[in-house]
């Protein structure tokens, strides 16, 4: 897939009633035009970028479940994020310094709009396939309400229709994590909060995880050692393993967002929102998920018209949804019509 960037030089008004003076989004296409292919927008989650071979290459790609070749593949990045689009490491056009933390908070809804003006942009005036699993799914969902003419086609994989207490909660230990680190709220560089990324990192995995999979993959070789060691010396490897690739600033906005989805705002309630999706829509949920549990997909597939619901099993919670490609593609293939 091919990187591009698209710069908005007007006002983009948030839903929180700031104001960014432009914004840039970086994205992926399978090809350079969507004329005479089938169009499958990928949402990507927290902290994916825009191209989809790189993390989800299982499905994407050559040959694969997402043809390259066969379809008009793309996907953005979020704003906010650190990887390309405009985020907190951004420069202000005004001053020429980074936001950092006086970059203003960016709803799943302002995400939409963004996604909305390269959809303009590019001249797309329809969606095939609207998919997102996590913090993905929620844009989609959010997307398949406030354009229910647009997009034919909708997965949605571990997510829900608002973010619960539990997310928030989970998203707020983080963000203590972060606060924990002084370089993170001195704001010198924008590499502070390296170590409190780290930190917030190791706390995420436990609920995008499963005891069963720390089992199997995490238990010590040894039965007779004295002190368990092997899960420990996994948290740290995946925590400097994101502060390697990832910005502090940007995961701290990113959470944010994801403590504004709320599909019934000024829409009178969830319910009554997910009543006027148009999209056939399948939903599929992870059986060991802890961050998303079943209950809460069961509640997407109820209120979305004539939505279907499949159960995946995974040892490995709620990042089964970028791991179990042989069953989401299998369900794609029995349930949706491309």
């Amino acid at each position: 897939m091919t990187q591009h960037l698209y710069k908005y030089n007007q006002p983009f008004y948030l839903e929180n009633g700031g104001i960014l003076p432009e914004i840039e989004i970086c994205y992926h296409t399978s090809s350079e035009s969507a004329a005479g292919k089938k169009v499958i927008w990928i949402c990507h989650a927290l902290t994916a970028n825009s191209n989809p071979e790189e993390w989800w290459n299982t499905l994407v790609g050559a040959g694969k479940y997402f043809d390259t070749e066969k379809y008009f593949i793309i996907c953005a990045n979020i704003l906010g994020s650190c990887y390309g689009s405009t985020g907190p490491q951004s420069l202000h056009p005004v001053n020429g310094k980074p936001y950092l933390l006086d970059f203003p908070l960016i709803s799943i809804r302002d995400m939409i709009a963004a996604h909305e003006l390269l959809r303009a942009h590019l001249g797309i005036d329809r969606i095939d396939l609207a998919i997102g699993g996590s913090s993905g799914g929620f844009q989609v969902v959010e997307w398949t309400i406030s354009h229910p003419a647009l997009i034919r086609n909708s997965c949605l994989i571990a997510c829900n229709a608002r973010i619960s207490p539990w997310g928030t909660a989970f998203n707020e230990a983080q963000r203590m994590a972060l606060k924990a680190d002084s370089t993170f709220e001195a704001q010198k560089n924008i590499t502070g909060g390296e170590k409190g990324l780290e930190c917030a990192r190791s706390i995420a995995l436990l609920s995008y995880r499963s005891y069963t999979g720390y089992g199997l993959s995490q238990a010590e070789a040894d039965g007779d050692c004295l002190l368990a060691q092997r899960a420990c010396s996994y948290q740290q490897y995946q925590g400097k393993k994101l502060s390697a690739r990832f910005n502090a600033y940007a995961y701290y906005y990113l959470t944010l967002s994801l403590d504004t989805h709320n599909t019934g705002r000024g829409r009178g309630g969830v319910e009554k929102a997910l009543s006027t999706i148009k999209a056939r829509t399948l939903c599929i949920a992870i059986d060991s998920d802890v961050l998303f549990p079943l209950s809460e997909m069961q509640y997407l597939a109820e209120h979305i018209p004539d939505a279907k619901l499949e159960v995946i099993s995974s040892a490995y919670g709620h990042d089964g949804f970028l791991l179990e490609f042989e069953q989401i593609s299998r369900q794609l293939a029995t349930t949706l019509n491309l």
